[in-house]
């Protein structure tokens, strides 16, 4: 998905519990077909591991004849990654790849040196009309690995495997975890789950990977005391381990990992960790140079008309 203005989330309140060092209450943006709720990058934090973009997409109901168009855009030196909880996208890019997401599946898609997509309803899902909601998030690549070869990958939802315990549900969508692990190799070291608490239930999470974070989806979660309701990112602080429990059926997405080996830039869809090529990257696409998504060729989104300089983006908390 193509980066839409969206202005810096609001930052929540101060809360108590140790474990927990940064509160972010994204904003919501209405981006006319549905909702967005931006999470990273924000004023307080830019990254979690690897994770430089964090957008919750909906929910949104669309009726019939409507549905998501996000037309071809260009990326590098990212990758991104899609997960759904309700509904349908139709993903098309330059390497000819034409595959529909649907719940419990991941889409990986590396951009290394330089890849095309666009993201849409298909037909069949605009004649049926359908409720649409998930995650889009970007991970950053290491430095060695940010020219690769771009790439894409599907697992489908039977793939990723699925922990039961006690009231307790996880799929793992990247790396290890609750005695599991994804098929999804990636870059660097990196966690990525989907979790479902009953109410009254608790869920442990190591301090495994230096930089973790919470993202809550549906109900109220407790920490050491302290409740958050859907849609709140919360960052733990490195080292602790924390319990997460349930006060109503809830869930949440639990991600992070090993931080980058620098900062990192971000200008529109473009990430890197060199200035200088997002600005070659702009002029690559303003002069048509990256290739074009198989079936889409007609349609693009042009560059923004902005003099902006790239945002410098860092794990850990943000300088004042």
């Amino acid at each position: 998905m193509t980066w839409h203005p969206c202005p810096d989330p609001m930052i929540g309140d101060r809360v108590s519990a140790d474990a927990i060092e940064t509160l972010i209450v994204p904003r919501a943006v209405d981006l006319g077909e549905m909702v967005v709720r931006r999470a990273l990058p924000s004023t307080k934090r830019q990254m979690v591991g690897p994770f430089i973009f964090f957008d919750q997409m909906g929910p949104a109901e669309f009726l019939t004849d409507q549905g998501i168009d996000v037309r071809p855009h260009p990326h590098i030196n990212l990758a991104t990654v899609t997960y759904l909880f309700a509904g349908e996208i139709l993903h098309r890019d330059s390497l000819g790849t034409e595959r529909a997401i649907e719940p419990g599946a991941v889409n990986w898609m590396r951009a290394g040196r330089g890849i095309v997509h666009s993201e849409r309803t298909s037909e069949g899902r605009k004649r049926s009309g359908q409720r649409l909601f998930g995650v889009q998030t970007w991970m950053a690549l290491p430095q060695a690995d940010e020219e690769s070869d771009p790439a894409f990958v599907h697992h489908g939802a039977e793939a990723l495997p699925v922990v039961e315990a006690e009231g307790v549900t996880a799929r793992l969508i990247v790396g290890d975890a609750f005695g599991a692990a994804s098929p999804l190799a990636v870059a660097s070291p990196t966690l990525y789950a989907d979790i479902r608490l009953e109410a009254g239930r608790r869920a442990p999470i190591e301090a495994v990977y230096e930089e973790r974070a919470l993202y809550t989806i549906d109900g109220v979660i407790e920490i050491a005391g302290d409740a958050f309701e859907a849609g709140r990112l919360l960052i733990l602080r490195p080292g602790d381990a924390v319990a997460v429990r349930a006060r109503s059926d809830a869930r949440f997405m639990l991600f992070g990992g090993e931080p980058m080996e620098g900062p990192r830039y971000i200008w529109w869809n473009f990430v890197s960790s060199r200035p200088e090529r997002i600005e070659l990257a702009k002029e690559e696409w303003a002069r048509g140079r990256f290739d074009t998504a198989p079936g889409d060729e007609q349609e693009f989104i042009p560059l923004p008309a902005t003099t902006s300089r790239p945002l410098r983006a860092t794990g850990g908390p943000s300088a004042p």
